[in-house]
């Protein structure tokens, strides 16, 4: 495909490694922007209560060296959300942390099933409802995953891939999907004004009366088209009920590749011209899963809702500038939970910006 002339935000992406052979992770993505032609670009911070920490600081020294990017940053769980954790390290006290930084955002990763797990299987404990109230009431921009294909709970049907990732959850000792979506239904019935978007369309495409009902009945809510396993191949069996789907809900569908580093710029770039060719033309490509894609072929405004006026009507039009010195606040609090081979990467970018 040609250089995409189109204004486009990628608002899904994520740093997991140093490096690779391309480079640092510190310009990961200015890649990606340049070969796919990309306005800007968002990145999500991701990890477990262990690691979080480290990469709300890698994505923030990025957005210190590329202004121009937008950031989302997660809270860490030091202790269970059912239990009160230490004074200055509630999950409110580090959104507030975030905020004052300049993170443009908050992702959660709290609805994934061995994340849920993880956490103690509640989305909606105490600690986490009173979070989801102060980002309800700043009108703070949201991405959060819930769920995951349906197949992760089938030992015959989950991938050799996402056992090994640790993402099989049909052993009992998971929630099950059904309940992952009804507490994520009594988070939205709690907060019904939170400005949430639902990663990898709320992993709804066979059930898309799941989404329009959230859509019908919370009027801030989104879904993003970051790939999943079924997702594009239920698009394509689908294709003439989502012809008429995206039109009629542009305003509330977003577009993201979930590119994550250390993959290489190639494959953020096919993603990206994969989603472009899906939602703006009516070819027919080999897409995800080597299932034959075929574009449904928006047009005008409700093509440039799902190509970036969305992201900009939810987080505006420009990154929030980063506060180096709440930033370097933040690293000094949370030094010790940065592992000593984190620290010797971190520490001669904290000293070149931070000092």
């Amino acid at each position: 495909m040609a250089i995409i002339n189109e204004k486009i935000i990628d608002t899904h992406l994520h740093i997991e490694a140093w490096e690779n052979a391309e480079g640092s992770f510190l310009h990961c993505f200015e890649p990606h922007k340049r070969d796919a032609n990309l306005h800007t670009v968002n990145i999500c911070a991701v990890g477990s209560a262990k690691t979080l920490v480290t990469n709300n600081i890698m994505v923030g020294f990025y957005k210190l060296a590329h202004p121009d990017t937008y950031i989302h940053g997660g809270v860490n769980h030091f202790c269970p959300p059912t239990e009160e954790a230490t004074e200055g390290l509630d999950l409110v006290t580090q959104y507030r942390e975030l905020m004052e930084i300049g993170f443009d955002g908050i992702k959660m990763l709290e609805g994934k099933p061995n994340y849920h797990k993880f956490i103690g299987g509640d989305m909606n404990a105490p600690a986490l409802d009173r979070l989801y109230g102060e980002i309800e009431r700043d009108g703070t921009h949201l991405v959060i995953h819930v769920n995951d294909p349906v197949d992760f709970w089938d030992p015959s049907k989950a991938s050799p891939e996402a056992i090994e990732r640790g993402w099989f959850y049909g052993d009992g000792t998971y929630a099950t999907s059904e309940e992952l979506y009804r507490q994520a239904a009594v988070m939205l019935e709690n907060h019904p004004k939170i400005k949430a978007t639902f990663a990898h369309f709320f992993f709804s495409a066979k059930e898309p009366e799941r989404v329009v009902s959230m859509l019908e009945a919370y009027p801030n809510v989104a879904v993003d088209l970051t790939p999943c396993p079924e997702l594009y191949p239920v698009f394509e069996e689908m294709r003439g009920y989502y012809q008429d789907f995206f039109p009629r809900y542009s305003d509330r569908v977003m577009l993201g590749t979930d590119g994550t580093f250390p993959s290489l710029t190639h494959t953020h770039v096919w993603c990206i011209e994969t989603l472009y060719s899906y939602i703006a033309t009516t070819n027919t490509r080999m897409a995800f899963c080597d299932v034959p894609l075929t574009g449904i072929g928006m047009t005008g405004e409700a093509k440039e809702n799902i190509l970036w006026r969305n992201f900009e009507r939810r987080i505006g039009k420009e990154p929030k500038p980063l506060c180096t010195k709440a930033f370097k606040d933040y690293i000094d609090k949370y030094r010790s939970y940065i592992s000593a081979s984190d620290w010797a990467r971190l520490e001669p970018l904290y000293k070149r910006y931070l000092l």
